[in-house]
């Protein structure tokens, strides 16, 4: 086992090809679970630089030149561990509660809320005792009987990038396909799905993309998959039987924004199978952001096109007393009824779960 090794500067994904870590940290405890140890070996395999460590908290050595060059290190270290916090917290709404088998992403969105919601801890995390997660999981279950209980699996992080590593998603599917009363959501920029398309689902799991217009992908989402390849995975897990949906997020004003979304349903129209489009939902999501996030962005991605100008803004309260800022009333109804109109035009049967 080494613990020396330096990982070299990240390399540019190709989107083609699944998350490999530059370095990789194991948390105390992480090696007495089977999952743990099939990282482990993994990751020898891989040849990739491993570590030991007694808390992901003291992770505070990593390679790199000044905050931005540690920040995209840090988007190519992964962490083991054990999920000690078995208290779900809610996910309004989406689902009633976010279940957590990994924190952080990959992916390089401009505006993530993972931004300043993991502060100075962009690494990502795995956890191995998906057992105890999903014991959890029952018991909320069994709580709120008769009712179903919906969990989100990707409040803090895009685990399809990471289920070529954790095979944690297919584990949770198969888990809720044999709860009555529960119910599994997750969404993802990444296509790698092939792993989940023979899992026994039984209609309880649904997979959503996250899509947007051509402009919104090129200058805000770096190193997640190109929109071809999330519509031709969502084609697959609509083939597979799973109820699929898209949540497009977040809608921005720019100028010709409503050339670009236009395009872009009718992209979805043109491409998805027509069962694709059987029990389709849509949630629709302005962007927003904090005077935190706007500073955190600005360092992160200098030279970004994301408008974060608060004198455009309206500030909406949020919960435990947090606000943000997003479009003014104006700019917003503009926003859901083009969307709403274009979806329905397109997707009579669809059915849009929100927009906020």
């Amino acid at each position: 086992m080494s613990t020396t090794e330096t990982p070299q500067r990240p390399r540019k994904s190709k989107l083609h090809e699944s998350f490999v870590p530059e370095l990789v940290y194991f948390e105390p405890g992480a090696l007495d679970y089977p999952k743990g140890q099939q990282i482990y070996r993994w990751v020898e395999e891989q040849g990739i630089p491993l570590r030991m460590t007694t808390s992901h908290n003291r992770i505070t050595n990593l390679p790199g030149e000044g905050e931005l060059e540690q920040y995209k290190i840090a988007k190519r270290t992964l962490v083991v561990g054990v999920r000690k916090t078995l208290k779900f917290d809610q996910s309004k709404p989406s689902a009633e509660y976010a279940i957590p088998i990994a924190t952080g992403c990959m992916g390089h969105c401009h505006y993530c809320y993972l931004q300043t919601t993991l502060g100075a801890k962009p690494y990502i995390r795995v956890y191995v005792n998906t057992n105890e997660i999903m014991d959890a999981a029952r018991d909320y279950i069994e709580e709120r009987k008769p009712e179903i209980t919906r969990f989100e699996a990707a409040c803090t992080s895009d685990p399809v990038g990471l289920e070529p590593i954790t095979g944690s998603l297919r584990e949770l599917i198969e888990f809720m396909a044999q709860q009555e009363h529960g119910r599994l959501r997750f969404v993802t920029k990444f296509h790698h799905v092939d792993s989940l398309l023979d899992a026994r689902h039984n209609g309880h799991t649904r997979i959503r993309f996250s899509v947007n217009s051509a402009y919104v992908i090129k200058h805000f989402e770096p190193a997640t998959s190109r929109f071809e390849q999330r519509i031709e995975a969502a084609a697959k897990v609509a083939h597979a039987g799973y109820p699929l949906g898209f949540i497009i997020a977040p809608i921005i004003w720019y100028d010709g924004w409503e050339e670009g979304y236009g395009e872009l349903i009718a992209k979805l129209a043109e491409a998805l199978p027509e069962e694709a489009t059987h029990g389709l939902t849509f949630e629709l999501i302005q962007h927003r952001f904090t005077k935190t996030a706007k500073n955190v962005i600005d360092r992160r991605y200098p030279k970004t096109k994301l408008e974060m100008d608060i004198e455009k803004r309206k500030y909406k309260w949020g919960r435990w007393g947090q606000g943000k800022y997003v479009y003014p009333d104006e700019k917003a109804d503009a926003l859901r009824m083009f969307l709403s109109e274009r979806i329905f035009e397109h997707f009579p049967q669809a059915e849009i779960d929100y927009f906020t």
